[in-house]
C-alpha cells in the first residue's frame, strides 16, 4: 500500500477485456496520486533534507539535492513521484557476487502507466543554457511524447500537476512557464521536484528506473506494454561523488550489470515470448562488458554512437500468467559492476 495515500478503489480497479489482457485503468490519475505523495516531503522537509521554495508565479519547488542535502529517504519519495504514485519503492542491501551494496526495489501493479506513462524521462526542457530532463506524471497531461500515450490509450486529467527534474540547477521562471503552458495548469497548481544525477537522491531515483528500462527495451522489441500486469525489479544504488559524468555512467552500470526485472504478462505466443526475453538483456549488446564511462568515452561522448541495445537490465524474467511458465535470460556481472563502482 502506498504510504499516506487513500485509494478510491472504484477509480483505480483494472479492467479486463474478454481476451484476458489488462486494459489501462483509465480513471487512475498519476498526478493526483503524486500530489498526495509529495505532501510527505512538504510536511517534513527538514527530516528529508529538502528545501521548499516558490517560483515567482507561485509554483512549489522542492530541492532534493541541488543546494539541499537530500538523501536516500528523499530519493525514495522522489522515485515514487517519478512513478506517478502508482508504484512502491523500498531501500535495502543486496549482494551481487561478492559485492553487497545499497539497492532500490521497485514494485508496481500498474507498470505501463507508472513506468512509460510517468517515470520515463521523455521530456527534455531547455532552460537557458541548461537542459533539464523532465519525467513524472505531468507528462501524462502534456503528452510528452504524444505517441506513448496514444499507444497506452491513457491520458491524465488533473488541475494539479507534478514534474520531477534531473538537473544541476533549480528551475527558472521560464522553465516553470513552459511546463505550465504545456500542461495547461496554473503555476500555483504545479509542483516541481529537482535532484542532480550526482546526488544521493538523484542516484537513487535513476537506479530506480531499472524496471522502466526493461519495459522500454521490450517495447522496442515489439512487446505491447498493455499486456504487462505486474512488475518488480531492483538495482544497486551507485556511490555518490562530485563528478557528473562518473555519476551518469554509474547509473547506467548498475542497471546494465546489476539490474534484475521480473514481469507478469498475459501472452498467447510463448515462442515469441521466449525470444523477447532472450533478446532483451544487456548482454546481447556488442558494447557490453566494459564500464559505461569507458564505453561513453570511446564513443566520443556521443550517445548515438553507442549500441541502443545496451540499454537494458542485466537479467529479465517474465512470468506468463496464461500458462504459469516463467522465462529468464541474462546474468549479473559482479566483476564489471565492481570495477564501474570504484572497487
Amino acid at each position: 500500500m502506498l504510504d499516506s495515500v487513500t485509494f478510491n478503489i472504484s477509480r483505480i480497479v483494472q479492467l479486463f477485456a474478454q481476451n484476458g489482457e489488462t486494459v489501462m485503468a483509465k480513471a487512475l490519475s498519476v498526478n493526483q496520486l503524486a500530489w498526495q505523495k509529495a505532501q510527505i516531503l512538504l510536511n517534513n522537509p527538514d527530516y528529508y533534507g529538502v528545501e521548499v521554495t516558490k517560483s515567482t508565479g507561485g509554483a512549489t519547488i522542492i530541492d532534493a539535492g541541488v543546494k539541499a542535502p537530500g538523501g536516500f529517504e528523499a530519493g525514495k519519495i522522489l522515485t515514487e513521484l517519478c512513478l506517478g504514485g502508482a508504484g512502491k519503492v523500498e531501500l535495502g542491501m543486496k549482494t551481487y557476487g561478492d559485492l553487497t551494496f545499497p539497492s532500490v526495489t521497485i514494485t508496481s501493479d500498474y507498470p505501463a502507466i507508472a513506468m512509460l506513462g510517468s517515470q520515463f524521462a521523455g521530456w527534455r526542457i531547455k532552460d537557458g543554457d541548461n537542459i533539464a530532463i523532465g519525467s513524472g506524471p505531468v507528462r501524462a497531461i502534456a503528452l510528452k511524447p504524444k505517441e506513448i500515450y496514444e499507444e497506452l490509450q491513457y491520458t491524465d486529467q488533473s488541475e494539479q500537476a507534478v514534474i520531477t527534474l534531473e538537473s544541476n540547477l533549480l528551475p527558472s521562471d521560464i522553465l516553470v512557464d513552459k511546463v505550465c503552458k504545456a500542461a495547461n495548469v496554473t503555476a500555483s497548481n504545479l509542483l516541481i521536484v529537482v535532484a542532480p544525477t550526482a546526488s544521493v537522491a538523484g542516484l537513487t531515483q535513476v537506479a530506480g528506473r531499472v524496471v522502466e528500462v526493461g519495459i522500454h527495451k521490450l517495447h522496442t522489441l515489439g512487446l505491447d506494454p498493455k499486456v504487462i500486469r505486474y512488475a518488480m525489479g531492483y538495482a544497486p544504488i551507485p556511490p555518490v561523488g562530485p563528478d557528473f559524468e562518473v555519476a551518469m555512467a554509474r547509473t547506467n552500470d548498475v542497471i546494465l550489470y546489476g539490474g534484475t526485472v521480473y514481469l507478469t504478462v498475459d501472452f498467447d505466443d510463448e515462442t515469441k515470448l521466449q525470444k523477447l526475453v532472450n533478446d532483451a538483456p544487456s548482454i546481447n549488446s556488442k558494447d557490453y562488458g566494459k564500464p559505461f564511462l569507458q564505453i561513453f568515452l570511446n564513443a566520443d561522448k556521443d550517445f548515438y554512437k553507442i549500441d541502443p541495445g545496451l540499454f537494458a537490465p542485466a537479467v529479465l524474467m517474465i512470468n506468463n500468467a496464461k500458462t504459469g511458465r516463467t522465462f529468464r535470460a541474462g546474468q549479473i556481472n559482479p566483476k564489471v559492476l565492481a570495477q564501474a563502482l570504484g572497487f
